[in-house]
């Protein structure tokens, strides 16, 4: 009798042991996607349910090529995003990113992959900032866009102004420059604008920025 229940203790301690051998296998990271304005391409994703105090790591690949490669300071993060844009800079490629979470000591998720992404044709445009005066000449205009497209694209952007009348008559003039004078418009009168930034070689353009409304001397 005790040589039976010695070995059912035995027993009992060998699949405990056992259990406490095997790992938790975490649920990936959902939603994982590129969110991108101005070509500053940031991946984002949702953290797992019911996973707590986990880390995070990201490899990225240009679409075609076999070989991931880790995304330098996106190694072990806790955060739910992690900027790409250094190592998804030739806005004529395309790419995809992964992410999986870690939980101390040893268990992992698998990766998460994301959609297909390409800079040039999935980043958004802002519209740059209007600033408006008033002069005897008329009104001037002066734009500035974000100093990420500036750098991203040098000179090649292009605006629209959108000129809109007290009568809801809109006229649009194209620029090629920060500044534009509107002359010969009617004195004392409330005119409204919007501004809009192009990319003609890619023909990309933003939405219009917030209305301006100023009246004339």
């Amino acid at each position: 009798m005790t040589r039976l229940l010695l070995g059912a203790v035995l027993l009992g301690s060998l699949v405990v042991c056992g259990a406490e051998r095997v790992p938790v296998t975490l649920a990936p990271p959902t939603q994982v996607k590129f969110d991108s304005v101005d070509y500053k391409n940031i991946l984002r994703w949702t953290r797992p349910p019911n996973g707590t105090s986990l880390q995070y790591y990201i490899q990225w690949k240009i679409y075609g090529e076999s070989q991931w490669l880790d995304v330098n300071g996106c190694q072990g993060i806790q955060q739910h995003q992690c900027d790409l844009s250094g190592v998804t800079s030739d806005s004529r490629e395309w790419y995809y990113a992964r992410v999986h979470a870690s939980s101390v000591p040893s268990s992992k998720s698998a990766w998460a992959l994301s959609p297909r992404f390409s800079p040039r044709w999935d980043t958004i445009i802002s519209p740059p900032v209007l600033k408006l005066n008033i002069t005897e000449q008329g009104i001037v205009v002066r734009v500035k866009p974000s100093r990420m497209l500036v750098r991203k694209m040098h000179s090649s952007l292009h605006y629209k102004i959108h000129l809109i009348h007290s009568s809801g008559e809109e006229e649009v003039f194209e620029m090629d420059s920060n500044k534009l004078i509107l002359r010969g418009l009617n004195h004392k009168a409330k005119y409204c604008l919007q501004a809009q930034t192009v990319i003609p070689r890619q023909a990309k353009t933003s939405t219009r920025s917030s209305v301006k409304c100023v009246k004339t001397l």
